[in-house]
């Protein structure tokens, strides 16, 4: 592996992003490169962190679900490790703007391609797992995936809590609720987003925070869930 030069301004907002810095500065850059912008690229590192990812989540679900049986634990860590969720997570943490591409890949979209998005960032967890070992790696999927355990519900519908609520709602034909953005707090690298979910026709509101405003909305739409629910509506 050749000694590359300090990262990009991009991939050091990552590292920032992450709340990890690499000491092997290589790995992050080979994590980042796509194989149309050449060698190495990521797809060895990727294949080291879909086992890592598996390993943490497995780990996680089964403290956090201590009762809970071997088929509802894999049913919820297939809900965490897929494309979709990753996908969620790299958008959320701007993956695209730190990608090395290939001038096709780049005019063709390829930094916003779900499958590239979610390979890219288990490429970075089997490089932060080489750069210091399992229990950094940990530590940043935990991180990472702290929103989406906590409203992990076993036995409850795998979608999400903004469309749980608009299918209730239009079940109901009732006007769809209105997502409010209150506040950004914090640093840049590590802001924390503060929304309102209301609904009019039932005269109910709640507050939600989360690493990105998307997050902040599902938290708000699961308390709002939670009172409806209370209500017996």
């Amino acid at each position: 592996m050749s000694v590359r030069a300090m990262p990009s301004a991009p991939s050091a907002r990552l590292e920032g992003v992450l709340d990890y810095r690499f000491t092997d500065k290589a790995l992050l850059t080979m994590a980042l490169t796509h194989r149309s912008f050449g060698a190495p690229h990521y797809e060895r590192l990727e294949f080291l962190g879909d086992g890592v990812l598996d390993c943490v989540i497995a780990a996680l679900l089964y403290r956090r679900f201590p009762d809970l049986p071997e088929g509802d634990l894999s049913r919820l860590r297939s809900h965490l490790v897929c494309q979709d969720t990753l996908r969620q997570l790299a958008q959320e943490i701007h993956l695209s703007a730190a990608l090395r591409l290939g001038e096709g890949e780049i005019k063709s979209g390829g930094c916003q391609r779900p499958s590239i998005l979610a390979d890219v960032l288990e490429a970075l967890f089997g490089a932060i797992y080489l750069d210091s070992g399992f229990e950094a790696a940990t530590a940043v999927i935990e991180r990472l995936f702290a929103t989406q355990l906590a409203t992990l519900v076993p036995g409850q519908s795998m979608k999400d809590a903004k469309t749980r609520l608009q299918e209730w709602l239009q079940g109901r034909h009732q006007a769809l609720p209105k997502y409010i953005l209150l506040e950004t707090t914090g640093a840049a690298h590590a802001q924390t987003f503060h929304a309102r979910c209301q609904i009019d026709s039932q005269d109910i509101c709640a507050e939600g925070a989360g690493s990105s405003r998307r997050l902040a909305e599902q938290s708000a739409a699961a308390h709002v869930l939670r009172l409806l629910e209370g209500q017996g509506a």
